[in-house]
């Protein structure tokens, strides 16, 4: 019997984040893994049309400048973090959305300094706006495109950017054969295990749906793959980091403020500017923040949400705190070093329980405020 013929413990569809963790881990338990991979090179969205190009691109642009108009359909993360590249380089950039908010699950204070900051570099922003349609001519000034919206309007550029959202790659598996369907975006429903309802069939990635990130999916195939083959593991973390590469960086972990209110979960709110730190004058971002979410009554630390340089790294001082319980009171009593961004949690605490304490809420281990 050939090599092709003999039966595996595990076939993976799709070579991206999840499915590339997933047949990994399998391989280390010594299971004999197949893996398929409908593009010629392996990786996935992630590898060769989304994730790691969009970063990369991100990088080469902050480092040129150029090149002139942009118009973007889709104010999504991707299309966000397109439309904020291409303005950073100095492309007047138009960004076209239906929904009338961007973002809905960052904290709204957050999308309001990225707006702000999106503006400030010319990006106009048509929120609530439909495209009906899209059309190629040739002006005075050569090739543009011509976008047509639902309202009426119309918007010309030198080119389109069309960023609406992932679907699925599921269409030609032939699902029904096994006894599965997906929804009208191509996804699949799992358990907590990220078994489909076909027993010995999982699921992970952007296939599954939100929130369809590098960094979830390849738990969500490690923890598969373990699962597939008996091999204890802990389950995926309830709160996990998100991290969005516009200009500026946001990365946000925990809940946001809109949460906790519809939550009915009393909170107060700590700030920190950059411009009050060190390391914020030194990098030159003036406008960065980092914003602390507590509980009122425990302290505990509920929600991170970063806007600003190094965001998506910084974000992570705030879950590893937020994964062994701890509040204002761990930050207003640590040590950072100086001079680093890090120190705005400090800051941001202090001004959280300067808020507490105008409210006759006692500081707790006999912390005062600064």
């Amino acid at each position: 019997m050939d090599q092709f013929s003999q039966p595996y413990d595990l076939f993976v569809i799709g070579s991206g984040p999840g499915g590339q963790r997933a047949a990994i881990q399998a391989a280390k338990m010594g299971k004999r893994v197949g893996l398929a991979e409908q593009m010629g090179v392996l990786g996935g969205v992630c590898i060769n049309t989304g994730t790691i190009p969009s970063k990369t691109l991100r990088e080469a642009i902050l480092q040129v400048a150029g090149p002139r108009t942009l118009v973007v359909v889709g104010a999504g993360v991707i299309g966000l973090e397109y439309a904020s590249m291409f303005a950073t380089l100095g492309v007047r950039v138009t960004l076209i959305d239906k929904r009338r908010e961007m973002l809905s699950f960052i904290d709204s204070e957050i999308v309001d300094a990225l707006a702000y900051q999106l503006r400030r570099n010319r990006v106009t922003l048509r929120l609530g706006e439909e495209v009906s349609g899209i059309e190629k001519f040739v002006g005075d000034q050569g090739e543009r495109v011509r976008i047509h919206l639902a309202s009426g309007k119309q918007v010309i550029s030198e080119a389109a950017l069309y960023s609406v959202g992932r679907t699925g790659s599921t269409r030609g598996l032939q699902l029904e054969s096994a006894g599965l369907t997906a929804d009208d975006r191509g996804r699949i429903a799992v358990d907590g295990h990220h078994q489909t309802t076909t027993a010995g069939i999982y699921a992970v990635g952007d296939v599954i749906g939100f929130p369809a990130l590098a960094s979830t999916s390849m738990e969500q195939g490690r923890l598969a793959a373990a699962h597939a083959f008996g091999v204890e593991a802990p389950a995926l973390p309830a709160v996990l980091p998100y991290g969005l590469y516009t200009v500026p960086e946001i990365s946000m972990v925990g809940r946001t403020e809109e949460q906790l209110t519809e939550a009915g979960v009393p909170y107060e709110v700590g700030t920190a500017q950059y411009r009050e730190i060190a390391r914020g004058q030194i990098v030159g971002d003036l406008n960065g923040m980092l914003k602390l979410i507590f509980h009122l009554e425990t302290r505990e630390l509920l929600g991170v949400h970063v806007i600003g340089e190094g965001a998506a790294e910084l974000v992570h001082i705030g879950q590893a705190v937020m994964a062994f319980g701890g509040g204002a009171d761990y930050f207003v009593g640590t040590v950072f070093n100086y001079p680093t961004l890090a120190e705005c949690y400090k800051t941001a605490a202090f001004d959280a329980i300067n808020r507490m304490s105008e409210l006759g809420i006692p500081a707790h281990r006999e912390v005062r405020a600064a």
